[in-house]
């Protein structure tokens, strides 16, 4: 008899739950998307927290480590367990051929601390403090100067890591600001343009076949063209995330508005004007709230594009500027073949864009699904 009853109170509670609820069921259920989001949570996890978690500077550099591979990391030291350290590098110059070597130095050992002092910066913009997660101690014999990067250095002996995390700050929320200024943007005349019809209906919908008529490569060099020159890196990023915008908010656009031609002469919709309940009412409260779960999606979906626009944008130079950094940035120094053949490890900062993009993609598809709860 209890079996039953449980089995009864399950399927009330099925049926009586909202659509949110059920999603958020359903996709609990989904491997992928639930991995896909720990995933983007460490992401911007490490964006928010970059400063703290660098262990340098984005502008610190060392001639020393020029183009140096990752840094290896040992754990035993003369036979005995010392935690982990690293070696200092050391140039040694053959005056007989020109040619520069740069080794190990086995001599002394440099322990790696945790909660270290390194450069000042703001945590969260707001406290000063010289603390990060962690760093290169002084040697075992009292030297200094080793330096700890993890994912090696760029050709001006900055270390990578710590730009990675520099650049994530940019690349990850430029396009999703740019995402949500698009959905509600799209959503906006989207909806006026589906209700409406009419004239408005005629000139949104040339606007937006123009706008998706042109090629994006040349649509984001013409629109960069218009940024002043010299800009600030604030103002480029602000600059960047409406060129988004600008670009995406017209596939949104489409989508609330064959949503809008579809339900607006529904009988709910005819009810609700004859009760005297305003247009704006109408529509964000009784049309718009009908389909939200699959707006959502359809943000969610159009985030990976805005990504790769943006890195793509600084990758050929129309966005961020060096000494400012994105993983747009960071790949322009793996653009030549020769370099990618004699420093591989370059290449690690497309390794976050595919993670990124892949993990969105997921997420989206999870949603897609569980924006059906009764499939």
């Amino acid at each position: 008899m209890a079996f039953f009853k449980k089995k009864e109170k399950s399927q009330e509670d099925y049926y009586l739950a909202s659509q949110w609820v059920l999603m958020g069921r359903k996709l609990k259920r989904h491997k992928l998307a639930r991995i896909s989001l720990v995933i983007l949570g460490i992401l911007y996890f490490s964006a928010l927290f970059g400063n703290f978690i660098a262990p340098y500077g984005m502008e610190e550099f060392d001639g020393l480590y020029r183009n140096s591979a990752p840094t290896k990391i040992h754990v035993m030291y003369e036979g005995e367990y010392v935690g982990p350290y690293v070696f200092k590098l050391e140039k040694t110059i053959d005056r007989t051929n020109f040619s520069v070597t740069i080794t190990e130095n086995t001599s002394e050992y440099y322990p790696i601390e945790f909660l270290a002092h390194g450069i000042e910066y703001k945590f969260l913009g707001i406290f000063k403090t010289d603390l990060h997660l962690f760093g290169v101690g002084e040697g075992s014999n009292g030297g200094t100067g080793a330096k700890i990067m993890l994912f090696g250095a760029d050709s001006l002996g900055r270390d990578l890591f710590s730009r990675v995390l520099y650049g994530s700050q940019v690349s990850l929320t430029i396009p999703f600001a740019s995402a949500i200024i698009s959905f509600f943007l799209g959503i906006l005349i989207g909806s006026l343009s589906g209700y409406f019809g009419g004239m408005f209906d005629i000139i949104v919908q040339r606007i937006i076949e123009v706008i998706g008529a042109v090629p994006q490569i040349p649509l984001w060099m013409a629109l960069s063209v218009a940024i002043p020159a010299g800009v600030s890196t604030v103002k480029m990023y602000f600059y960047m995330t409406l060129i988004l915008s600008f670009i995406n908010w017209t596939g949104m656009a489409r989508v609330v508005r064959g949503k809008m031609l579809s339900l607006k002469n529904e009988d709910f919709v005819m009810a609700a004007r004859l009760s005297g309940v305003s247009t704006w009412n109408i529509i964000w409260r009784h049309l718009v709230p009908g389909f939200m779960s699959y707006l959502i999606v359809s943000m969610t979906l159009s985030i990976p594009g805005s990504i790769v626009g943006e890195t793509s944008m600084s990758y050929l130079g129309l966005g961020i500027k060096s000494p400012a950094t994105s993983w747009g940035v960071l790949l322009q120094e793996a653009s030549a073949v020769t370099e990618i053949a004699s420093n591989p490890h370059k290449l690690i900062p497309i390794i976050f864009v595919t993670i990124t993009v892949l993990a969105f993609n997921f997420l989206g598809d999870g949603l897609r699904d569980a924006a059906d709860p009764y499939k």
